[in-house]
């Protein structure tokens, strides 16, 4: 379905359901979308974690090329999801080279372990998840997730979701031992500063690091229950960034912003939402931010 999330055209869900890993998780969107018992959720419980195989095909008729977000609902690396429909998921992703797949996930550890086991099938043409011969592989379906002269798949970008120093120390250096074409971060929800520099600077590339990540996203959190985010932790990313010459792309400052604007003081109190003017429900208009932070960009797309 068409997606309102800014960095991405498409959502894309063969999975939903998932569970909370970390602070970030608290008041996950998902969840509350769920909790509302709408749609296909009714009767669910969002820790019901489903596999859809006859939403697989979903991409391949998409004419026009677009940016696809992979399971916004859930975790395409979560437990309960089996190694062989993962890879169904990048066999598709494979079969529609036009399209961008953006995989985002809290679940680091599993996505290296699933793609590290991953080969070029000896040059003939093909990988498997499991490195045996297709018909060998997951009991004979034969899961081609790759091509010997397209692995990684230049078309799947592979990203973790970090909120603070503490989770971005302990996915991001997993996140740069794993095959991508693209590696990237989302900082959202943003519940404190967190200093990416060591995972921007070149060089980075020592064992057991074999990259440097190639996009940032960075946004406050949304929602009645958001949790406050200060400005200047925005800036400081934007500004990591920019010295790395890494795309970084602020997707919204949250429904709390922090961080006094002088323009603001002479509002009254009631027009001032925790220390700047905002309209927009989840801080998402750029207009309404300071210039420096009105930044969108994005990675290039390589061939």
């Amino acid at each position: 379905m068409s997606s309102k999330i800014e960095w991405t055209d498409e959502t894309w869900n063969p999975v939903d359901g998932c569970t909370k890993v970390s602070a970030g998780c608290a008041h996950c969107y998902a969840a509350t979308f769920a909790h509302r018992q709408m749609g296909p959720w009714k009767g669910r419980a969002f820790t019901d974690v489903r596999c859809h195989p006859s939403r697989l095909d979903v991409p391949l008729h998409w004419r026009k090329p677009r940016r696809v977000f992979v399971n916004s609902m859930s975790d395409l690396f979560h437990s309960d999801v089996p190694d062989a429909f993962i890879g169904r998921v990048f066999e598709r992703m494979r079969l529609a080279p036009g399209h961008t797949f953006q995989v985002l996930t809290k679940r680091p550890e599993r996505m290296l372990a699933w793609l590290s086991r991953c080969g070029n099938g000896g040059g003939l043409g093909w990988i498997t998840h499991d490195g045996s011969e297709p018909e060998r592989a997951y009991g004979g379906t034969g899961i081609i997730v790759g091509d010997a002269d397209r692995w990684p798949l230049p078309n799947v970008w592979l990203g973790v979701s970090v909120e603070n120093q503490a989770t971005a120390d302990e996915r991001i250096p997993i996140l740069l031992q794993t095959p991508a074409a693209h590696r990237f971060v989302s900082a959202e929800p943003l519940l404190e500063p967190i200093d990416l520099s060591i995972y921007l600077a070149s060089g980075f590339d020592e064992p057991p690091h074999n990259d440097i990540l190639s996009w940032v996203i960075v946004g406050g959190e949304s929602g009645v229950a958001a949790r406050p985010c200060d400005v200047a932790w925005v800036r400081s990313i934007v500004s990591q960034c920019q010295a790395a010459d890494v795309p970084a792309f602020v997707k919204q400052v949250g429904a709390r912003p922090i961080g006094f604007l002088p323009e603001a003081r002479d509002f009254p109190t009631a027009l001032i939402n925790v220390g700047f003017w905002i309209k927009d429900s989840k801080g998402g208009d750029p207009a309404e931010w300071p210039e420096d932070l009105r930044v969108r960009q994005m990675p290039e797309v390589r061939p």
